[in-house]
């Protein structure tokens, strides 16, 4: 028995998970901790590639089901959503999925907000409200992985994200208030630089050399996840923040 299992009665195993944003980085990291543990793990991504190396990765350990949409496609939305509601219920919803664009308020194109309302903010909360049913039904667990900017905006050029990780935010915390009486934890993380695809893109738009050993590991996440996602019933953690040992 794991650590995992002898703090929560049964631990993970057989629990059904989604997992957005599991084509790389914390999304798949976090998707293959998850398989490790037992759960049935949907892993959705838009990238099929990507998908398929989560997918692989896990074979050793357990049977990951890949599920390719867009999110900010209301038609891969949808059909997402029919998939996911022909189940009998969710138990772990994690929303690892995120759009990322940074400039200057001045220089910023409208555009680019626009992408990341609907990726960071929209997506999360259609796939929450219309699974939330299942997740109140197997008293279960959502998990918002946010950014440091989500909680504090003070750095230039990040304006439009910023707003969109604070609007998540406000989500996970009205969300906290509406079903933990019912038995719903919520947990909002709140990441430090990481090394992701993303992060790398981050560092060639600033124009500093990319050092993955010197942030946040992916897998940092995953594990810090999943221990909070295996305390016992009655515990909650609210909110995490966690940021590289050493700054970047």
């Amino acid at each position: 028995m794991s650590s995992f299992e002898a703090q929560r009665p049964g631990g993970l195993t057989g629990r059904i998970a989604v997992v957005t944003g599991a084509s790389s980085g914390v999304g798949r990291a976090i998707a293959l901790a998850l398989s490790r543990e037992g759960a049935r793990v949907t892993a959705v991504g838009r990238s099929a590639d990507g998908l398929a190396e989560t997918v692989s990765a896990a074979h050793e350990d357990g049977p990951i089901t890949a599920a390719q949409a867009d999110l900010t496609s209301e038609e891969d939305l949808q059909t997402l959503l029919r998939h996911l509601l022909q189940w009998d219920g969710v138990d772990i919803l994690i929303h690892c999925a995120g759009a990322f664009r940074q400039a200057n308020m001045e220089q910023a194109p409208v555009d680019d907000l626009d992408l990341q309302y609907a990726t960071n903010v929209r997506a999360p909360y259609r796939l929450t409200q219309v699974l939330l049913p299942q997740l109140i039904a197997a008293r279960g667990q959502v998990v918002f992985i946010n950014s440091s900017v989500g909680l504090s905006a003070k750095r230039a050029g990040v304006g439009q994200y910023a707003a969109s990780k604070h609007a998540l935010k406000a989500i996970a915390d009205s969300l906290r208030e509406e079903v933990n009486p019912q038995g719903v934890r919520v947990l909002s993380v709140y990441l430090g630089r990481t090394a992701t695809p993303m992060q790398e893109a981050v560092h060639r738009i600033e124009g500093k050399a990319y050092n993955r050993a010197s942030l946040l590991q992916p897998e940092d996440v995953a594990s810090t996840v999943i221990c909070l996602l295996a305390l016992a019933p009655s515990a909650e953690v609210t909110d995490i923040s966690i940021r590289p040992m050493r700054t970047p």
